[in-house]
This record gives structure tokens, C-alpha cells and sequence, in this order.
């Protein structure tokens, strides 16, 4: 038995009538603090997710526990309780969904669940999307409740927001929702489109964690929303989106955000046509716009872009927020354990981290899952 499925197991006991659900975390390979100002991004759901096994109650409570994380969940499954006092923290996110959710129209089915997710904490692969997203259909499910899939990004979007107050886009949802074997997505913020580009074979997306968690509610996420919101109210446009360059050239918060916009553009051009120095080249001109526009980058991460490249990477940029968690590169595929071993060696005598190196590759989104052997 799958040592993840044990861990569910043991946290429900009986396990008759489970229904078994996952959801994906995901990599961005470029389009970084886009999504919130309605811009565009092009990220992959990856094989690291959180399983969910969940099954109906007739209380009128929602509980949830989890194989790697302590506490035990316990709230109305109305959506009365608070999300952002919920206890222990972890729950918020749950309480978070199960209150958008029944905003959205689902009736207040009570709900026994346990999760495990594969998706490392604070590591900008977007662990909490994958959990909102692997509850939400966990509690859609248990309802008979439907919800299209851009309404349930959405409905988990507001979740996290009401989970723990940072004003995050909602890129992490959609791909996990939305994802497909073998590509990418170009995801369009504001209409929701969602676009699938094939990944070149000869590439692999190598992810590298910079030993450094990344948390949003201690960091300067907020302000440098807030810093682009400023420029767009003056330019009196709804969001950035729709701002030029020459607007901008003077803001550099906003100057990263219409320049990434183009960069995920021409990134997605570039796969189409398997032009891979270009895209060896937007990685890197993206993290020097978040490094040096945005100021979100740390020493860690410029480090790590440095020496992915020095050994043999074609480009490589901080994925996610920033702030700490990971980088991305792009490795030819043949040298890819190279990349990483040596990566990691020179990555750890400098700073005294350990980078952990893996390949991920891109999978499909959220689901349900057949019942597992020995669950």
C-alpha cells in the first residue's frame, strides 16, 4: 500500500464508502506577480499533489485531518465558521473553501475526510492551492454539488483570501484544475482562457527548493500588489493588463508586470517553435525583473540561477512569489542529473543549504482518483 494511502487510512479507520480525489501543485515557468493584475501566465500542474479521501456525514460538520500536518479540522459545514480564527492554522484554508463554496450554493453536507499532500510547504509550488483544490471536490463531491471549473478556481481563490488575508491571483487554482499531461498552460487572468503548448522532449523542467520557506503572510506580497494597483488607478486603467510600456518605464513594480506580460508571450512562441535559446533567454531576463524591478528575489535564489546555468541549464528564474522557495530551469534532458548532483554540491558549500534538486514533469489536473489498492 502507497505509504500516503496507509496515512489516510489510518486517519479515517473504516475506510468503506471513501471517495478518493487529488489535486496537483504546480510549477510557473514565467509570468510572476501577473495574475493578480489580470495578466497572463504559463504555468504546469506537476506530479507532487495532495489525495484527499472523503466521505459524507449527516451532522452537519466538516472534519479534516491530515497524514502530515497536526490537528484535526472540526467546523459547520453552513460556512459559519471564521475562517481566519479557525484552528489548528492549516484549517483556515479548508474553512476558507467550505465557506466560498457555500456562498456558491452548496448545500451545508457534512463531510469526513483525510489528506496527504506531496507538495512541499512553502516551497512556491503552491501547497495550499493544491489543498483548497483537493477540498473543494471533496466537498463538491459529497454535496452532489457542481460548479464550472473557473468558478471553483475562484471560489478557491477567495478561500485562501479569506484563509489568511493575502490578496493572492488565482494562477495556483486554475492550473490545478486545469492541467495536462506533457504541457504547459497559457492561462489568461482576466477571461480565464486557458491555452495548452506541448513541451519540447528534449527539455526537462528541473525544480530546485533554496532550503528557505516562503511565507506570503510575512512577506511584502501585499505591498507590492498595492504598489501596481497605485500605478494603474493614475494611468486610470483597470489593471496593469492594460498598461503600455511607455507608461510605466518610470515604475518598476509596474515595469516588471508589462514587461512579464510580454515575456510570456514570447515564451510560449518560443515553445511552439522549440526555439530554445530564446527561451533559455526570457527565464533569465524574468528573473532579473523580479530580482531587480519587483525586488523580490533573495541572495539564495540569485545564486541558484547562477550555478543551474554555469552547469549547463539554458535559463533559470525564481518561481512563484519569491521570497524565498524555488527556482526553475530549463535542462536538456539528457543532462539533467548532472545539472541537479552538481547543482546541489556547489549550492550547499556556499551557502550551508541543501538545494533539493528534482524533475518535475507536467500532469493532469484535479480529479478523482480510482480507490487505491489496500485503501
Amino acid at each position: 500500500m502507497d505509504s500516503r494511502v496507509a496515512a489516510i487510512a489510518r486517519r479515517l479507520g473504516d475506510t468503506t464508502g471513501l471517495r478518493w480525489l487529488r489535486a496537483p501543485g504546480r510549477v510557473n515557468l514565467i509570468g510572476d506577480h501577473t495574475d493578480y493584475h489580470d495578466g497572463l501566465v504559463l504555468p504546469l500542474a506537476v506530479g507532487r499533489d495532495c489525495m484527499i479521501a472523503a466521505r459524507s456525514r449527516d451532522d452537519g460538520r466538516v472534519t479534516v485531518h491530515s497524514a502530515e500536518l497536526s490537528g484535526v479540522v472540526d467546523i459547520a459545514a453552513d460556512g459559519g465558521d471564521e475562517p481566519g480564527t479557525v484552528e489548528p492554522a492549516w484549517g483556515r484554508y479548508v474553512a476558507g473553501v467550505v465557506r466560498t463554496l457555500a456562498d456558491a450554493g452548496r448545500a451545508p453536507t457534512g463531510l469526513d475526510a483525510a489528506l496527504s499532500s506531496s507538495v512541499p510547504v512553502g516551497s512556491g509550488l503552491s501547497s495550499s492551492a493544491a489543498l483548497e483544490v483537493a477540498v473543494a471536490l471533496a466537498l463538491a463531491d459529497g454535496a452532489g454539488f457542481t460548479l464550472p471549473a473557473a468558478d471553483l478556481a475562484r471560489a478557491c481563490q477567495r478561500g485562501e483570501h479569506l484563509a489568511t488575508g493575502v490578496p493572492s491571483g488565482v494562477m495556483d487554482q486554475l492550473v490545478a484544475l486545469l492541467g495536462q499531461a506533457g504541457h504547459a498552460l497559457l492561462l489568461d487572468c482576466r477571461t480565464l482562457a486557458a491555452e495548452p503548448i506541448a513541451l519540447p522532449d528534449a527539455l526537462a523542467v528541473l525544480v530546485v527548493h533554496s532550503g528557505l520557506p516562503r511565507a506570503l503572510a510575512g512577506s511584502a506580497y501585499a505591498d507590492r500588489r498595492a504598489d501596481g494597483e497605485r500605478v494603474a488607478a493614475r494611468l486610470s486603467v483597470p489593471a496593469l493588463r492594460d498598461a503600455s510600456l511607455d507608461d510605466v518605464r518610470d515604475e518598476p513594480r509596474a515595469r516588471h508586470v508589462v514587461t512579464e506580460n510580454e515575456r510570456v508571450l514570447r515564451f510560449a512562441a518560443a515553445l511552439r517553435a522549440g526555439d530554445a535559446a530564446t527561451l533559455g533567454s526570457l527565464l533569465l531576463a524574468s528573473h532579473a525583473s523580479l530580482r531587480d524591478d519587483y525586488e523580490v528575489s533573495t541572495p539564495e535564489l540569485d545564486l541558484l540561477v547562477d550555478l543551474l546555468v554555469e552547469h549547463g541549464a539554458i535559463g533559470a528564474r525564481l518561481t512563484g512569489a519569491g521570497f524565498g522557495g524555488c527556482v526553475v530551469a530549463l535542462v536538456p534532458r539528457s543532462r539533467v542529473g548532472d545539472v541537479a548532483r552538481k547543482t546541489a554540491v556547489r549550492y550547499r558549500s556556499e551557502t550551508g543549504l541543501d538545494g533539493d534538486a528534482f524533475e518535475v514533469r507536467a500532469v493532469d489536473g484535479a480529479g478523482p482518483l480510482t480507490a487505491p489498492i489496500g485503501a
